[in-house]
């Protein structure tokens, strides 16, 4: 094995410190009770409850080592942080907490799969497309990606007042005014949560009406502080390290307008990191894998989901990570009831 340390970038507020991952010499072939693929909440919470279980994991990080959380400067609502944590600093924890266990953490991507759809079948990932590997059990804790508008000011200021979470972020705009992008269910709904919080909530809806429910749309337009903007895009967010203001261009008439807000959140929908399994494993229309009942099994044996990419109801940290303990426990269930554990 090869010590490797990576630095996955600097926060807003704060630069946070690099992670340690093991990698595996490329084109050799291992066989590994539980194969965990993602590295989030979900992945290493998994990872704790595998590695007591003594199942061995082996977590491969992915393309974004901390899945979402490493993006987010400051977490309020995750239980046992009273002061709030940064997210990079979290997962950090989260890492050491799982390899105090046993858990090898390694930097990889999944890049190709072939799963077997025997009881007791043996499971076979490419790394990189290069290393091999055999597994008895699969977790997957790949997440689900935010959509973004893809304006470099927004990508720019990500961390600094651009978010694609209300819920997790709303709270530090209280009392402040702020704007949301997006038209469905999920926009209302947000719009209304920060309404709740903020003194003036702007929504800018691309087409000239409302994708979400009647309900919704009834809840929006009946909540007196928010005021919605109707073939409104995004021309530029404002601001050099914190978001100041947003200049809007409408769509119709080309005028461009200016307003002062110090959040802007994005809330045009996920898409979950699912297309590997593709003709593998069911998924909805939207690409989230299906659980079956109240369980992380999939509808292959010995394989498994947790966190974003079973879940597009709620996508808080705690409930992934509520789901990879479910998940660690399900592989360690099926392993004890074929001998093999």
């Amino acid at each position: 094995m090869i010590l490797k340390s990576i630095s996955i970038g600097q926060g807003k507020r704060k630069d946070f410190c690099s992670f340690d991952f093991y990698t595996i010499k490329p084109n050799i072939m291992e066989r590994i009770k539980c194969l965990i693929i993602g590295s989030g909440p979900a992945g290493y919470t998994a990872a704790i409850y595998a590695a007591r279980a003594d199942l061995k994991p082996v977590v491969y990080t992915g393309m974004e080592p901390g899945g979402q959380l490493t993006t987010t400067t400051e977490v309020d609502n995750f239980p046992g942080y009273p002061k709030g944590v940064d997210g990079p600093s979290m997962m950090v924890e989260l890492q050491q907490q799982a390899e105090r266990f046993g858990t090898e953490v390694r930097i990889g991507h999944v890049t190709e799969v072939n799963l077997s759809i025997e009881e007791g079948g043996i499971h076979t990932v490419v790394v990189d497309s290069t290393t091999t590997i055999e597994a008895e059990t699969i977790i997957i804790s790949t997440g689900a990606s935010a959509k973004y508008l893809g304006i470099p000011s927004e990508q720019r200021l990500r961390g600094g007042g651009v978010s694609a979470c209300a819920v997790c972020d709303g709270f530090f705009y209280k009392g402040q005014e702020v704007a949301i992008v997006g038209a469905g269910d999920t926009a209302a709904e947000e719009a209304t949560y920060l309404a709740n919080i903020c003194t003036k909530v702007t929504m800018l809806v691309r087409r000239d009406e409302m994708r979400a429910s009647k309900a919704m749309q009834h809840r929006v337009n009946n909540t007196e502080n928010i005021e919605v903007l109707y073939n409104t895009e995004v021309d530029e967010v404002l601001g050099e390290q914190v978001v100041e203001g947003l200049r809007m261009v409408n769509n119709t008439t080309q005028e461009k307008t200016e307003i002062p807000i110090t959040g802007l959140f994005i809330a045009i929908g996920h898409k979950p990191n699912t297309d590997i399994f593709k003709g593998h494993l069911d998924m909805d229309d939207a690409g989230y894998l299906i659980t079956k009942g109240k369980s992380t099994k999939t509808n292959l044996p010995g394989v498994f989901a947790s966190g974003d990419v079973q879940d597009k109801e709620y996508r808080q940290a705690v409930t992934a990570a509520g789901t990879g303990c479910m998940a660690a426990l399900d592989a360690e269930r099926y392993l004890g009831a074929l001998g093999a554990h």
